[in-house]
């Protein structure tokens, strides 16, 4: 019998295999993760990473099924507000002097994960 906390327990599950994978994908295409998980407050950046002289601040959506929309699309207000507040204090906290960028990496799993990487998406 299912319980309330299977689809909190179920929901964890994914987004940790999500944010692996989209680890795992960056880095193949050469960027260095920085930190995951940054938390200031009640803000989460997922990822953290970086490649010359840019920054760039990654929430990782990871979805088992698109029957409610794209992973991407869940990225509402509210997230977009708290990231900027935990990415101006890490800026802040680390004296960063070169570009910033704010990423969505869309993960979608249910067979073979196909992972996408949105640039500049939230600004």
């Amino acid at each position: 019998m299912l319980t309330k906390y299977d689809h909190v327990v179920d929901k964890i599950t994914i987004g940790k295999k999500g944010e692996q994978l989209a680890a795992n994908f960056l880095m193949k295409k050469g960027f260095e993760i920085v930190m995951r998980n940054y938390r200031f407050k009640h803000a989460e950046i997922d990822l953290i990473i970086r490649r010359d002289d840019w920054l760039i601040f990654v929430e990782v959506k990871a979805r088992s099924s698109t029957d409610f929309g794209e992973p991407e699309e869940f990225v509402d207000a509210r997230k977009v507000n708290k990231m900027y507040e935990a990415a101006e204090e890490y800026i802040y906290a680390t004296d960063w002097q070169g570009h910033i960028r704010f990423d969505i990496v869309s993960v979608k799993l249910g067979g073979e994960p196909v992972i996408e990487i949105f640039e500049d998406a939230i600004n």
